[in-house]
């Protein structure tokens, strides 16, 4: 019984409230539903602008939703003055909540912020090759907080934005050729311009080399045990590294069939016999 008496008289108190202040109600009211409708309005327009201007998915949706939230905060605050209550400590306690959480989220919005600049400004893609953080694979997924990588044995690595955005990012898919820097050895006997002509030719031969830049073949060391020779050949991007391997192979069966020799270290250990 004591309950029920209880609710009657908060239940008479709220009416009596209501009919004394029912023009700060239908005001507060009013501000309310007309604020929300605005703030919808104005979180479809920014939507609708960061697609136009053809602004990641992902980045869009978060950025709207920031908008509708904070556009929501403000018209309850409209609505709550218009019914006569104070919202200045509301808004000091909000303010230090907000900064209370930027401190304890401090690394989280340091990689939602590079999370940002890295789907604007788009230094790589999802499907590049890059190295980034420490880094070497391919990119599935740029995300707010961090990307998505797929390593060479298919391993998936979860870097931070942070790391990436804030250290040397190398695309190896930004350009569509690229040059395939080897080294080869031949022995000081050996004839250069013969190894220099085989080389050559290897080259000549492999379509996937383009013609343009033209490829480079030029002693560039006379090494310990070798004259080495630097052979940069261009090719496309995604021709490098069946080039790279298969140059390589070739050169050995060449050099093998027209007799150069491919230098490697080799150490003379000489025993002293005791009496």
């Amino acid at each position: 019984m004591e309950i029920t008496k209880f609710l009657e008289g908060m239940i008479a108190v709220a009416i009596t409230w209501v009919q004394q202040n029912y023009l700060s109600v239908v005001m507060a009211l009013l501000v309310f539903f007309i604020g929300k409708w605005i703030a919808k309005l104005i979180t479809k327009a920014t939507r609708s602008i960061l697609t136009k201007a053809k602004v990641d998915p992902i980045l869009v949706d978060f950025l709207a939703g920031i908008v509708k939230t904070v556009l929501l905060v403000f018209v309850i605050i409209a609505a709550l003055t218009q019914l006569g209550i104070a919202t200045t400590s509301l808004v000091a306690l909000i303010g230090a909540a907000g900064l209370a959480v930027g401190l304890a989220l401090k690394d989280s919005l340091q990689n939602f912020a590079s999370g940002v600049m890295l789907i604007m400004f788009k230094p790589f893609k999802a499907g590049d090759f890059i190295e980034a953080a420490g880094v070497t694979g391919v990119v599935e997924k740029i995300a707010i907080f961090s990307t998505i990588m797929r390593s060479g044995d298919n391993k998936e690595i979860i870097v931070p934005n942070g790391s990436i955005y804030g250290g040397t990012i190398t695309n190896f898919s930004a350009r569509p050729t690229r040059r395939v820097d080897m080294v080869f050895g031949i022995g000081y006997g050996d004839d250069i311009k013969k190894a220099k002509e085989v080389l050559s030719r290897i080259l000549a031969e492999d379509e996937r080399i383009l013609e343009e830049p033209a490829p480079v073949v030029a002693v560039s060391a006379l090494a310990d045990s070798s004259v080495n020779f630097v052979v940069r050949p261009w090719v496309n991007s995604a021709d490098y590294w069946n080039v790279y391997w298969d140059t390589h192979e070739k050169v050995k069966l060449t050099f093998d069939e027209e007799g150069i020799s491919i230098p490697f270290p080799q150490m003379d250990v000489h025993l002293d016999k005791q009496s």
